[in-house]
């Protein structure tokens, strides 16, 4: 046992440290320590010495002992080297990537136990009927006095009234308490020819416990969720753990019904909604291995698992798995390192693929299963394109005659309707009539979207909320505040006009921003309580609903605006998935398109239904342009509160760059949002040949120059955001 260790501590700006292992104490790579830094106590795990160099190698004499070793078990050797391979791929450091695996400061203090209260079977003489309705819902359950209180939706008064008069007892729990064990034959589901072809292959790639990735393509509707569930049961079966990655924490909840259904209980989640008790626990028992199945978003691709055994990325197309601040990281990229390490098969799951993911498939280096039609008598949807300008809507309104007509014969036949449109709040623009003031964020180069549920103004890049003001702040005028353009709550109001009797509701993530108000949704749609769903993108995929049959596209124009390379790609996949909300049951479901372009390839592709067309049409340019899969791009983005020194800088490191054959420096120039959060913004974009090691390039180039403290300089390796 060596008397010193190499430690990766949990500060970006350091490096690897050696410390002196004192007697006693056994430390192996992965353990996690907490180690003396100054006068500070810092957590850091244990690493290979050769695998993480030193800058400076310190004699033995100069050593400071390590502190403690953590009661958690070591990150394994395949976590370390997917950390490892993190860092170097998106340019991070990587202590960054370490802490999103040891993200549950809690789960490393080792065992806890915690009071709860459980009722003691004695009556009080002092019966009110609230007390009365507390011991009646409470039953044999046990809990904090703050969740029986809310069980019994009673103040937490009356339940410490209960326990002064000995009806409620404490009682000493371990805070870590087991996990149900999913029973893989709870409830087999019966599948299609297709559906059992499709889980066969997937079975047999856990089965093989070897690294494979596999791509699930199947129409929205299908059933992907249920023929992946039998890899799942597979891998269950097999004492190996299962990680299920979910682009949105508001489809947990759906999800957790889902998976209860099949395997008699729910699942681990991990996700940022948890409390920290919730987290802790979550995390030693994934650690430990007696958590089976975790879903989560992307975050939990970092746990430390102890037996993984599949992955799967659910709606893997979904851009929400980039990562945009801190680790730049693809999930679904990540996801597949993962599994490369843990010698696992990775399995994506989407009804609309990314051309990244179609192009490995060509390659050859994933392999695919199709799901071609939808699952029993339910049949794609009928899709129409309205052109707005043949079929205006009428003035001061934005759906047309024909959307509203069906909206009508809808909600006549008791069935249910879904408008979507990617737009949150009433407006995206209120501007004085009078004298043409336009409401900016004071710290983003970015409007304020008038929110009139809240009846505030908000920027949805920073989080400034304002009121709306009576009178205009320049000219000070009243009531000549106008909105421009519409958002999910005008439609909704436009909607009551038109049919004042349907029940509406409001879907984005204003309003559904946990997993338990995505539950109450379902709920409300599943008792045939809402007509009308007016939503963003946050609807357009993993929900089902049988009775919900047409769905209109607001504007369906709006993804295509901006410079993004992979605008066409993101409008087609998220009408796509949006239109497959429509006719899931036994009733057939139509979809209305509102475009300006009937034209555009992107809504001939969707009307037509010719996927492949649009996507051989859209590689083609993509390799003519020499863009992902077939180049790469890397963005440089230069911040600073001080708008000089941020220009001078991204003058700095475009004056440096190298000059290398295959790639070409775009820039600086100001980002399209020149300013965010109060920070000045520039952009460089590096744009190169597949085969270069571009990472490389960057370090080397960024390595050689020093700039002001007051600037940060960041890099996003395959950027999906150009903003």
């Amino acid at each position: 046992m060596s008397s010193r260790a190499r430690v990766l501590v949990l500060n970006s700006a350091l490096g690897p440290l050696d410390y002196r292992v004192p007697h006693g104490m056994a430390v192996e790579p992965g353990s996690i320590v907490v180690a003396p830094l100054g006068p500070r106590q810092l957590t850091g795990v244990v690493w290979e010495a050769e695998r993480m160099p030193s800058e400076a190698e310190v004699g033995d004499n100069r050593l400071r002992n390590l502190l403690a070793v953590a009661d958690a078990p070591p990150l394994r050797a395949p976590l370390r080297r997917l950390v490892e391979w993190t860092a170097d791929y998106y340019l991070a450091p990587p202590a960054a990537v370490v802490r999103m695996a040891l993200s549950s400061s809690a789960a490393l203090e080792g065992s806890r136990t915690a009071i709860e209260y459980r009722a003691t079977g004695h009556v009080p003489d002092r019966l009110t009927p609230q007390r009365a309705q507390a011991l009646e819902r409470i039953g044999d359950r046990q809990g904090l006095i703050r969740e029986l209180a809310a069980l019994a939706d009673v103040s937490d008064g009356v339940i410490r009234g209960l326990v002064k008069a000995g009806a409620i007892e404490a009682t000493e729990v371990a805070i870590d308490t087991p996990y149900p064990a999913p029973d893989p034959d709870h409830a087999p589901p019966v599948l299609s020819d297709d559906q059992r072809a499709a889980a066969t292959t997937l079975c047999e790639a856990v089965a093989a416990e070897s690294f494979r990735t596999i791509l699930l393509d199947g129409v929205t509707g299908s059933g992907k969720t249920e023929v992946y569930f039998e890899a799942v049961a597979a891998a269950i079966r097999a004492g190996r753990q299962v990680l299920v990655l979910l682009p949105e924490i508001a489809l947990t909840e759906p999800f957790l019904k889902r998976f209860h259904d099949r395997f008699g209980c729910e699942p681990v989640a991990w996700h940022s909604g948890l409390r920290a008790a919730q987290r802790r626990r979550a995390w030693r028992a994934i650690a430990s291995g007696e958590a089976r199945v975790t879903v989560g978003a992307r975050s939990a691709l970092f746990l430390p698992y102890a037996q993984l055994g599949l992955i799967v990325v659910d709606e893997a197309h979904e851009t929400s798995f980039k990562q945009e601040d801190g680790v730049h990281y693809h999930a679904r990229d990540v996801a597949v390192m993962r599994g490369l390490f843990e010698g696992c098969p990775t399995i994506l799951a989407s009804a609309t693929p990314a051309i990244e993911t179609r192009h490995q498939v060509a390659l050859g280096n994933y392999a695919e299963v199709r799901l071609p039609g939808r699952f029993g008598p339910a049949e794609l949807p009928t899709i129409e394109a309205i052109d707005l300008i043949a079929e205006p809507p009428e003035r001061g309104r934005w759906l047309s005659p024909r959307l509203v007509a069906a909206l009508g014969e809808t909600l006549a036949r008791g069935e249910q309707s879904l408008l979507f449109l990617n737009r949150r709040g009433y407006a995206p623009l209120t501007l004085c009539r009078t004298c043409g003031h336009r409401f900016q964020c004071p710290h983003c180069t970015a409007w304020m979207v008038e929110h009139r549920l809240t009846r505030r103004l908000a920027c949805h890049h920073c989080g400034h909320v304002e009121p709306v003001p009576r009178l205009c702040p320049e000219c000070r005028n009243e009531d000549t505040l106008v909105a421009c353009g519409p958002g999910v709550e005008r439609i909704a109001d436009e909607v009551a006009a038109l049919f004042p009797e349907a029940r509406i509701a409001v879907v984005t993530s204003d309003t559904i921003w946990s997993p338990a108000r995505a539950a109450e949704f379902v709920a409300r749609m599943e008792a045939g309580a809402i007509d009308i769903v007016v939503g963003t993108q946050l609807v357009t995929k993993g929900y089902h609903f049988p009775n919900l049959t047409l769905v209109g596209v607001v504007d369906a124009d709006l993804g295509l605006d901006g410079g993004d390379l992979r605008a066409a790609e993101r409008t087609f996949q998220q009408i796509r998935q949006v239109s497959g909300r429509a006719g899931r049951g036994e009733k057939p479901g139509h979809v209305f398109i509102q475009t300006h372009s009937p034209g555009a390839q992107v809504m001939q592709a969707l009307v037509t239904g010719d996927a492949e067309a649009f996507y051989a049409a859209e590689t083609e340019a993509r390799q003519d342009a020499g863009a992902p899969p077939f180049g790469r791009y890397a963005a440089i983005i230069v911040s600073s509160e001080d708008q000089p020194s941020a220009l001078e800088t991204a003058r700095q490191i475009g004056r440096a760059a190298p000059r290398v054959d295959g790639m070409e420096v775009y820039g600086p120039a100001p980002a399209p949002l020149a300013m965010l959060r109060g920070r000045h913004r520039y952009r460089l974009l590096v744009h190169a040949r597949r085969a270069l090691d571009v990472q490389d390039v960057i370090r080397d180039w960024l390595g050689a120059l020093e700039w002001s403290a007051k600037v940060r300089v960041a890099v996003d390796v395959d950027p999906y955001s150009f903003l």
